[in-house]
């Protein structure tokens, strides 16, 4: 396998940790229901272990809350950003549980390269995970939003557009 994908409730197992940098090429890890002091251990705890197998593989760091559904209000989305800045090294991620899908395309712009998002064929099937997840058509629209987001974001440069030269034409003449 190219990774393994450790959850949140595995985040204190030094043990686990180590185990899985030595076994896999890259290691991805949620922190959802964490304190910052221990996301920071887990993070000292794999650069040890990475330096000492000698990794070079990025280790995916994904922001979640482990609430199932996660309540909107709760998301922190812009931890994303702070765990980008505090540990530039690590590929961050977004692990979404929350019910709607605009939040984990919004992860997106706020840095998340990695993203994660549980799948289900009914979301009122039996289960936490269930109405928490993505149908596949959810999956389907998803995807498509991340992949607008990513053509639409551009470079930030205040231009005239191609398609903005005929009217501009036309309104200013």
């Amino acid at each position: 396998l190219p990774f393994i994908k450790l959850p949140s409730a595995s985040l204190t197992d030094d043990a686990l940790l180590t185990a899985c940098v030595k076994r896999f090429p890259k290691v991805i890890f949620s922190t959802g229901m964490s304190t910052e002091e221990e996301v920071d251990h887990a993070v000292d705890t794999l650069r040890k272990a990475k330096a000492y197998f000698k990794k070079i593989e990025p280790i995916g760091l994904l922001h979640c809350n482990s609430t199932y559904p996660a309540p909107v209000g709760e998301l922190n989305l812009s931890a994303i950003k702070t765990l980008a800045e505090k540990y530039p090294d690590f590929e961050i991620g977004y692990s979404g549980h929350e019910m709607l899908l605009g939040t984990t395309v919004a992860s997106v712009l706020l840095g998340a390269s990695i993203i994660e998002r549980h799948i289900t064929l009914d979301r009122n099937m039996e289960g936490s995970d269930h109405s928490a997840s993505v149908t596949p058509h959810g999956l389907f629209k998803l995807v498509s939003g991340i992949r607008e987001l990513e053509q639409a974001y551009g470079d930030g440069k205040i231009q005239v557009t191609e398609s903005e030269l005929p009217v501009r034409e036309k309104l200013r003449g």
